[in-house]
């Protein structure tokens, strides 16, 4: 395939970029933004300053009751008490309308007896809500017209065909219906030899193997979001994590969210609880090794304040205090129901686990719903690391919250938690 028009376009653009720069255009990060379009605006006039966090507002401000919060501000204080407690430490941040609710925290940082208390500058293991943010870059190829969902993987990978794949379509890998493992079968070897990220991204495309036909059924699989994470690499000739700092982190103005832990204050990562298979300390969750290796299925580092601004830019069609970073429709296509598209799939499955383009819809009268409180358009992630977000777009409201009590263990508290938030929008 012959993609080096689009190769010497872009080239062209950071020729033109860099001259800019060259007589004073103070444009940073913005030259790999989203569409030649955009770019071209963007060099006839000087970029506006950084964004700013969202603005803090009292509750009732913001169409939010206080006295309901606090009874889930109380519910996670009293978890996080005593000697062995229900959930270690935590942070709670609800916002609306464009402005948010001062962040609360709770309990320690670490799951150790004699951990410190939370910091108010704590900075979070996002564990899977990492994903949504590599599908958002995605997105952004499929605006400049470099990516197609409904193009075979093969397209921009070709060795992914190896062990019968050539069937998984792109899209298949947003909607978890690719038939791919959630995690490749040397997992814990590969982390014990602490090899690098590209050797997880090789193995994902070239080693899996299905275990069902794509587009047949629905089992979460975090290896497709690593094949997606290697085609944005080879798109843009750029590790992952600088694509995402390029495309979405720095032009909202994030400064403490990171694909991986490089460049943040040890001190501010907050410590999780680990499963019991990760018995390898030197590559467990809280591992300098796994910090470090940006994860794009699950390593990505936030705090409360920043990832409500990426849930605010979903609210506002795909825009944060005049950066674009997606499109009104990209929005749309995520964060909408796209299992009905799936001919093979069946009806009962579609209609009651619903996934958009890498943002999962609410499942109600299931046992992995978010809340009993929550309507038929709230979309979101959770985080095995004892992580929820959702974001309401009906309300214009969302809500965080950032745990480490692993989730698995104890997935209800998430739900307590998240019906005490929702009955809050009045």
């Amino acid at each position: 395939m012959d993609f080096d028009f689009l190769i010497d376009r872009r080239a062209a653009l950071r020729t033109t970029l860099r001259g800019i720069a060259a007589v004073g255009g103070a444009w940073g990060t913005a030259s790999t933004m989203l569409s030649s379009a955009t770019m071209a605006s963007a060099a006839a006039e000087t970029p506006p300053a950084p964004p700013q966090g969202l603005p803090i507002a009292k509750p009732e401000e913001i169409g939010l009751d206080s006295r309901q919060l606090q009874v889930a501000y109380d519910l996670l204080d009293r978890w996080t008490q005593g000697d062995k407690p229900l959930v270690p430490g935590g942070a709670i941040v609800v916002g609306r309308h464009g402005k948010m609710v001062a962040p609360r925290f709770f309990g320690k940082i670490g799951p150790e007896p004699d951990a410190a208390a939370m910091p108010p500058d704590a900075i979070f293991l996002m564990a899977s809500l990492t994903k949504p943010i590599v599908y958002t870059a995605a997105m952004q190829l499929v605006e400049l017209g470099r990516l197609n969902l409904t193009d075979p993987v093969i397209r921009y990978l070709p060795e992914f065909a190896a062990h019968n794949k050539s069937e998984v379509l792109v899209r298949d890998l947003f909607t978890h219906t690719s038939g791919l493992p959630d995690m490749l079968p040397n997992n814990f070897e590969l982390r014990k030899q602490q090899v690098p990220l590209q050797t997880f991204l090789n193995a994902a495309v070239r080693d899996t193997e299905l275990v069902f036909r794509p587009g047949t059924q629905v089992r979460y699989q975090s290896m497709g979001t690593a094949v997606v994470a290697e085609i944005l690499q080879k798109r843009w000739e750029l590790p992952i994590a600088e694509v995402l700092k390029r495309q979405i982190v720095a032009p909202l103005g994030l400064t403490q969210t990171t694909l991986g832990a490089k460049g943040l204050e040890r001190r501010r990562l907050v410590r999780v609880q680990t499963p019991d298979y990760q018995t390898d300390r030197a590559s467990d969750w809280n591992s300098d090794y796994w910090r470090d290796l940006g994860a794009p299925w699950g390593g990505l580092f936030s705090t409360p304040s920043e990832f409500a601004v990426l849930c605010q830019m979903f609210l506002n069609r795909g825009t944060y205090a005049g950066r674009r970073i997606l499109s009104p429709a990209s929005v749309r296509a995520m964060t909408t129901n796209r299992l009905h598209e799936y001919a093979e799939l069946p009806a009962a499955i579609a209609r009651t686990r619903p996934w958009g383009l890498g943002w999962r819809l609410n499942h109600p009268g299931t046992a992995d719903s978010w809340g009993d409180l929550l309507g038929p358009n709230v979309f979101g992630h959770t985080g095995a690391t004892g992580n929820l977000v959702w974001i309401d777009p009906d309300a214009q409201g969302f809500c965080i919250v950032l745990t480490n009590a692993i989730r698995e263990k104890a997935p209800w508290h998430l739900v307590h938690l998240s019906n005490a938030l929702a009955a809050a929008f009045v």
